[in-house]
C-alpha cells in the first residue's frame, strides 16, 4: 500500500493526483467563486430580472472557474482551450437551469421568500449541480485526450500493405 505523504527534501507532499486533491481544490476554486455568486445573483437582482441576473453571474464565474479548474484544480498546465470553455459552459447551462428551476420552485411556493431563504435554495442547488460537474469535468472535460494520428492505422497482428514495387528504366 503506498503512503498517502512522501517526505521529501524535509517537506511532506502527496503521493500523487488521488480524487482527494481535486476534489478539495474543486470546492475551493468552485465554491469559492459559487459562494460569491450566490452573494451577486440576488443583489443584482435588485435591479434586472432574478433569471437575467442568474445568467449574467453564472456565464462571469464559468469563465472564471473554467480557468481556475484547468490551472489549478485538475492541474493541466495550461489554459483552459476552446474545447473545455464548450464543454463547461455546457455543464454550466445545465447549472444555470437547476439553479434557476429551484429559485423559481420556490419563488411558487413561497411568493415571499426572503433573501436568506432564497440564498439557502440557490446554495443548495448550486451544491448539487457542482457534484455533477466535477465528476463531469474529471472524468470527461480535463481527462488528456490523445491526439489524432497522422500514421495510417492498421489492425493489431496485420502489417501494413507492402509498397508497390517498380520496375527499373
Amino acid at each position: 500500500m503506498k503512503p498517502l505523504l512522501v517526505k521529501r527534501h524535509g517537506k511532506t507532499a502527496s503521493a500523487g493526483p488521488g480524487p482527494a486533491a481535486p476534489l478539495i481544490r474543486f470546492a475551493v476554486s468552485g465554491g469559492g467563486v459559487g459562494v460569491l455568486s450566490s452573494l451577486a445573483v440576488p443583489l443584482l437582482a435588485t435591479t434586472l430580472p432574478w433569471a437575467l441576473s442568474n445568467a449574467i453571474v453564472t456565464t462571469l464565474s464559468t469563465l472564471l472557474c473554467t480557468e481556475l479548474h484547468a490551472r489549478f484544480t485538475f492541474a493541466t498546465g495550461r489554459a483552459a482551450g476552446r474545447r473545455e470553455h464548450w464543454q463547461c459552459t455546457a455543464s454550466a447551462t445545465a447549472a444555470y437551469l437547476a439553479t434557476g428551476t429551484a429559485v423559481h420552485l420556490l419563488h411558487l411556493v413561497q411568493p415571499s421568500a426572503g433573501l436568506l431563504t432564497e440564498q439557502a435554495v440557490y446554495l443548495a442547488a448550486s451544491g448539487l449541480a457542482g457534484t455533477g460537474r466535477f465528476l463531469l469535468l474529471r472524468h470527461y472535460v480535463f481527462t488528456s485526450h490523445p491526439a489524432p494520428s497522422t500514421q495510417p492505422s492498421t489492425r493489431q497482428g496485420t502489417a501494413a500493405p507492402p509498397a508497390p514495387a517498380t520496375a527499373p528504366a
